[in-house]
């Protein structure tokens, strides 16, 4: 019923910048809260950064400054602009959207399939 599909991710240097992008599609009432993960080998799936359909923004704290999250509504997409990228930074990038769906009372998250990013020294 609802798919969200990334792109942007790649292979870049250190300080170098990119792009994700996630849209999501099919039928459904509203988005609320949307994020991306990120998930690299030995770790945990963490947050990068979130955004509410309002575009109150949160952030993890190592990406602060560096990162910027926004979203297109109207496009049922979600941006993350990745600056100044670390090694550190190479992980697997996953979209998360806060889904509402017509007649539910209640929502539910959904995930994309994920993005690679990775960030060479």
């Amino acid at each position: 019923q609802v798919q969200l599909v990334e792109s942007g991710g790649g292979l870049v240097q250190a300080g170098g910048s990119l792009r994700l992008s996630c849209v999501a599609s099919g039928s459904f009432f509203t988005i609320n809260d949307m994020g991306w993960y990120r998930l690299a080998p030995g770790n945990q799936r963490d947050l990068v950064a979130s955004i509410t359909s309002f575009g109150r923004t949160n952030y993890a704290d190592s990406v602060k400054g560096r990162f910027t999250i926004s979203r297109d509504n109207a496009k049922n997409t979600v941006y993350l602009q990745m600056n100044s990228l670390e090694p550190e930074d190479t992980a697997a990038y996953y979209c998360n959207a806060d889904v509402r769906l017509y007649y539910s009372r209640s929502s539910r998250a959904y995930w994309g399939q994920g993005t690679q990013v990775t960030v060479s020294s």
